[in-house]
C-alpha cells in the first residue's frame, strides 16, 4: 500500500463522485487533507465521515478570495503544501450556435481560469520549500472534442496546455505538474443515460465498460506519491481504451 503519511494535500471539488473517491483513497493512505466544495449538505457528510479531514467551503470562481484561501490552507499545514489536486469543475452543455455567452464564460472561468489562479498561488508557497505536486483533472473530451461541449472541451484542452507550460517553468524548483484525463466514469450523471445510448458509448471503449471513480482516484494516488517523483508535464489517460494519445 502506498503510504502518504504526513503529506499535506488540498483537494478541490471533494463533494462530487470522483472527488469523493479521491478523498477516500487519500484518507486511507494517511495523508493530511483539506477538502473543499460548495454544497453544504455534502460538506457536512464529509465532516461526519472523515474526522481527520479539514473541510473548507470555498467557491473557486471567487477569484478575489483565492489568495486568502491558499494562505489559510498554507497556515493550516504549517507552511508546507505538498500536493494540490484541482478536481473542481462544471459543465454547461449546449450546441455551439445555441451556446449563450454565459455558458461559454462560466465553463472557461471555473474549469480553466480559476484553476490557474489557485495553482499560481499554491506554486508561490511550494517555491519556498522547493517541492510540490499539482494534479489537474482534465477530460478525454479535451483531446477528442464532443458534441455540445465546445466550452468544456476548450477549458480542458486549455488546462492540459497550461499544465505543460507550468511543468516547464517550475521543474527546476522540483515542482511537478501533471494531468489525469478521465473518460466515461460511472456517476449520478452517467446513471441517467438510457441503456441504449450507454451501450453505444461502451461499444466505443476498448474495455467495453465505463470506469469507476476509484480508477481515477488510483491514478491520483500514484501521482501524489513518491513513485511519480520523476514524472512531470504528462497526462495519464483513465478511459479504458476509449482514446489513445
Amino acid at each position: 500500500m502506498i503510504d502518504l503519511t504526513n503529506l499535506n494535500i488540498i483537494l478541490t471539488g471533494a463533494t462530487g463522485g470522483i472527488g469523493g473517491a479521491i478523498l477516500n483513497k487519500l484518507n486511507l493512505n494517511h495523508s493530511n487533507i483539506i477538502a473543499t466544495g460548495t454544497n453544504d449538505e455534502k460538506l457536512e457528510k464529509i465532516r461526519e465521515n472523515y474526522k481527520k479531514v479539514k473541510v473548507k467551503k470555498f467557491d473557486i470562481s471567487n477569484h478575489s478570495s483565492i489568495e486568502e484561501f491558499v494562505d489559510e490552507c498554507n497556515k493550516t499545514f504549517n507552511n508546507k503544501i505538498d500536493v494540490l489536486i484541482n478536481n473542481a469543475g462544471i459543465t454547461k452543455d449546449n450546441l455551439s450556435i445555441r451556446m449563450k455567452n454565459e455558458e461559454w464564460n462560466k465553463a472557461i472561468e471555473i474549469n480553466l481560469t480559476s484553476t490557474f489562479f489557485i495553482t499560481k498561488n499554491v506554486i508561490k508557497k511550494m517555491l519556498k520549500n522547493k517541492n510540490g505536486k499539482i494534479i489537474n483533472i482534465t477530460s478525454v473530451v479535451g483531446h477528442t472534442g464532443n458534441i455540445g461541449q465546445a466550452n468544456y472541451a476548450a477549458s480542458k484542452a486549455g488546462l492540459i496546455g497550461m499544465s505543460k507550460s507550468l511543468a516547464l517553468e517550475y521543474g527546476k524548483k522540483n515542482i511537478k505538474i501533471n494531468c489525469i484525463s478521465p473518460g466515461f466514469i460511472r456517476s449520478e450523471m452517467t446513471d441517467k443515460i438510457s441503456e441504449k445510448f450507454k451501450n453505444e458509448l461502451e461499444s466505443k471503449i476498448s474495455l467495453e465498460r465505463f470506469g469507476m471513480p476509484e480508477d481515477v482516484a488510483n491514478a491520483v494516488l500514484f501521482l501524489s506519491s513518491e513513485l511519480s517523483d520523476y514524472i512531470t508535464g504528462e497526462t495519464i489517460h483513465v478511459n479504458g481504451g476509449m482514446y489513445f494519445s
